[in-house]
């Protein structure tokens, strides 16, 4: 056997050959060590600067520059490096929107279906999950984050294969978070916005086909969407992009999340086809303990979802937090209230259909607005919503099996215009940077314009993408009285 004392220069030989390779690999020649840099050292009233910067979460490099405006070369350990708080909060809320699919999603989806197809909403979620955290990490993290295609419509190629997305922070995104945080918390908006399709198209499709279908969405609508409202050079990120052509603002996902994959699940589930059955045999969920479970765990994961889009633990995340809160609280009151006087009972599947409305609804705006904005979009999240899953989905007869569009689409729009009329530097001082001039006047406008290229987009690639994988995604009649659990997975959710 090797001495411990030659084993252990063993393994440092072999990695630092691995670690050379890399960086010959990449075309880069490792970075001499703070050390070897010889630079001055920093002056107490940087580092005090920097630190004060961590608290605020202001910019980390401002204590580079000196009273002169000019760039200094000392530099406080602080700069560089994430920040301990910050970069906490963003990992449990990457975990928390995680939480939102799995298990959330899977079980409350899940719980809706009749029984036959509980397991494949679980496999379908699971499937997603892990066919986006692959399409994230070869390209589409780089599509929608990058910036050396220099567009407006799509990133670029740099950060393919996440290459250097390391513990260091990306400035351009977050000044005290890791890029890989960074990259791995908006991973976890790309897998739960196509998982949302399958509630319209529940107990009708095929995993196969549906995962083949995904594949080409995520490139095709959300990469390029996410681009456009959260990329630095993005056509619709009002917030940070001064050339922006659509001046809009979505703090958490109206439009990149909600409206994108509402509006295709309303094309798919109309262009499938009804379900063997439909408005001819019962259909009632199997579970709705299930249901609330899965509701309570997508109410938790939203304060991730919403008050980690602040991208910090800081003031506006606080803010967010509570918005999230009463407006969920709020819609899930006002739409068991409009059951209660349609029908004289308020059902457990309306209290959970409402609580998720409103965090739809608030979803785009939990950054942007005040407590009292928050309870009036909790109010419209109540009303709207239940308006269109119970009066419209019936007059016009399309089978959206879990309500996908009435929710998400229709709460995902909602939102988005209701930004426009709520937001407030009051709430996010931020807004006061780019959008100065049209908050509180014509915002408005800017988010119907992005509503609009958001529809036509997700619709339009559905459609095409629908006709040509018709064949694949629904199954046979027989397949489908069966249930999409033995026919597509040969198992089956109880064994008793």
């Amino acid at each position: 056997m090797m001495p411990f004392r030659t084993l252990n220069q063993f393994v440092k030989l072999v990695l630092g050959a691995c670690l050379l390779a890399c960086s010959l690999a990449y075309g880069q020649s490792p970075e001499p060590a703070a050390a070897e840099q010889d630079l001055p050292a920093a002056t107490l009233e940087q580092r005090v600067d920097a630190l004060e910067a961590y608290i605020v979460n202001g910019d980390p490099t401002a204590s580079l520059i000196d009273a002169e405006g000019h760039q200094t070369n000392a530099a406080p350990a602080t700069v560089g490096v994430p920040g301990p708080g910050h970069n906490g909060w963003m990992m449990t809320s990457a975990a928390l929107v995680l939480f939102m699919t799995l298990p959330g999603l899977t079980l409350f989806y899940g719980g809706l279906v009749r029984s036959k197809n509980t397991l494949s909403i679980i496999a379908q979620c699971f499937g997603i999950a892990g066919l986006v955290t692959l399409l994230w990490w070869a390209f589409g993290y780089s599509f929608v984050f990058g910036s050396s295609f220099d567009s407006p419509w799509l990133g670029g190629l740099e950060f393919t294969f996440l290459r250097d997305v390391g513990s260091a922070p990306n400035p351009e995104y977050a000044g005290w978070v890791s890029h890989s945080v960074w990259a791995i918390y908006q991973m976890m908006f790309a897998i739960i916005t196509p998982a949302l399709i399958i509630g319209a198209i529940a107990e009708r499709v095929k995993f196969k086909g549906l995962i083949v279908f995904v594949l080409f969405w995520m490139v095709l609508v959300y990469f390029p969407l996410a681009h456009m409202v959260w990329g630095g050079t993005g056509a619709m990120n009002g917030l940070w992009n001064p050339g922006a052509f659509i001046k809009t603002i979505d703090f958490a996902g109206g439009t990149v999340v909600h409206m994108s994959s509402g509006w295709s699940a309303l094309a798919l589930c109309i262009l499938l086809g009804k379900r063997v059955g439909f408005n001819k045999e019962p259909m009632a969920p199997h579970s709705l303990v299930l249901c609330s479970i899965g509701t309570g765990m997508l109410w938790v994961g939203w304060y991730g979802f919403n008050a980690g889009s602040a991208v910090a633990a800081d003031g506006i995340a606080a803010n967010a937090f509570m918005t999230t809160t009463l407006a969920a609280a709020t819609a899930c009151g006002v739409w068991a209230a409009l059951e209660y006087f349609a029908r004289g009972q308020a059902s457990v599947l309306g209290l959970c259909s409402g609580a998720v409305a409103g965090l739809v609804v608030i979803t785009p705006a939990a950054g942007f607005v005040t407590a009292n904005g928050a309870i009036l979009m909790g109010v419209l999240g109540g009303i709207i919503p239940f308006f269109f899953c119970i009066k419209l989905k019936s007059y016009f007869g399309y089978d959206d099996a879990l309500d996908t569009f009435g929710v998400h689409a229709v709460g995902g729009t909602l939102g988005a215009i209701l930004t426009g009329f709520f937001a407030t530097p009051e709430a996010n001082p931020n807004l006061a940077a780019n959008l100065g001039d049209i908050v509180g006047r014509t915002l408005w406008l800017e988010q119907l314009k992005a509503m609009g290229l958001t529809i036509v987009l997700s619709v339009a690639v559905t459609l095409v993408l629908g006709f040509a994988l018709k064949g694949m995604l629904r199954p046979s009649v027989e397949e489908e009285r069966t249930g999409m659990d033995i026919s597509d997975h040969g198992e089956e959710a109880y064994n008793f």
